[in-house]
């Protein structure tokens, strides 16, 4: 990997990570038109990079996560116990997952079929009644948690139904994107700590690594590994202040829109190039997670 693809796939997951799109698929359909040959320190890049982009939700929110003169007890409470279906089911459902990670056509149809689903979205909740976080109950936050599990088929994108599952419980739409923003720490946290010091990368090679001893094994991991998290935080910060003030003024379907243009397209083109080498990013429960899509 060289540091201009880097940079590239640490800008698309800045891009994308917290926008209803699957940041996961946008970057393994990134690499693949790159022509980037698998590898595990690629995997783990795409994994080990959203790190930057959980750092951009914590500087935004800061007051919020950090609001000791005010402490909020629940709002952690309320983290905690939405991440723990994620993290259940994810292992629960591992080899069916995997069955289906590295369909690159598959991905591509779940980019098009989520697209139709977010155009009818606004009319479907019409009604909120819940406007901050503060409104949100223990129940509520938990069903949102198990929303966000449907993110375990790659493509669907985490950020879309994490909100849409918000948007259920009577979550405004601008309340439902926070509160899955401010999920999408605990969550991505855990993966980026189950990828970078857990997991074992190349099982089944002559040299199985940890995530972190791939990224101090030469200096040009090291530089990679750190101008990726750099690029994700800043995109990450433009990217979540625009997506808030689109989708407060004109709402999901111009990102349905975008899911079906794109979906289509990607799908042809993996249709007609069936040999692609690109395989989704993440194991089954950090597929659950990212999808973040």
């Amino acid at each position: 990997m060289t540091i201009l693809q880097a940079i590239i796939i640490a800008i698309i997951e800045g891009l994308t990570e917290y926008l209803p799109i699957s940041s996961t698929a946008h970057m393994g359909f990134t690499a693949a038109l790159m022509g980037m040959p698998e590898s595990e320190f690629l995997k783990m890049f795409q994994v080990s990079i959203q790190f930057g982009a959980i750092l951009s939700i914590v500087v935004l929110y800061w007051k919020k996560f950090f609001n000791f003169k005010n402490f909020d007890f629940s709002f952690y409470i309320k983290l905690a116990c939405a991440v723990i279906p994620a993290l259940v089911l994810g292992k629960l459902f591992d080899d069916k997952i995997e069955a289906v990670l590295g369909n690159q056509v598959a991905i591509s149809a779940m980019l098009v079929f989520g697209g139709v689903i977010l155009l009818f979205v606004d009319k479907w909740f019409k009604n909120p009644t819940i406007t901050d976080e503060k409104q949100i109950t223990l129940k509520k936050a938990v069903i949102i948690g198990f929303w966000q599990c449907l993110a375990m088929m790659p493509g669907t994108s985490r950020s879309a139904a994490s909100i849409i599952g918000g948007m259920t419980q009577g979550l405004s739409r601008k309340a439902a994107a926070e509160f899955s923003f401010f999920l999408a720490v605990p969550t991505m946290l855990a993966v980026t700590v189950y990828s970078v010091f857990v997991k074992t990368w190349g099982e089944n090679t002559a040299t199985p690594m940890k995530g972190y001893e791939m990224i101090l094994q030469d200096q040009q991991h090291i530089t990679l590994f750190i101008i990726g998290n750099v690029v994700a935080f800043i995109v990450a910060l433009i990217a979540v202040k625009t997506f808030i003030s689109v989708l407060t003024k004109y709402g999901f379907k111009l990102w349905g829109w975008y899911r079906i243009i794109i979906g289509i397209i990607l799908l042809v083109y993996f249709w007609n190039n069936p040999t692609q080498p690109v395989k989704e990013n993440t194991s089954s429960v950090e597929t659950t997670m990212i999808e973040h899509k």
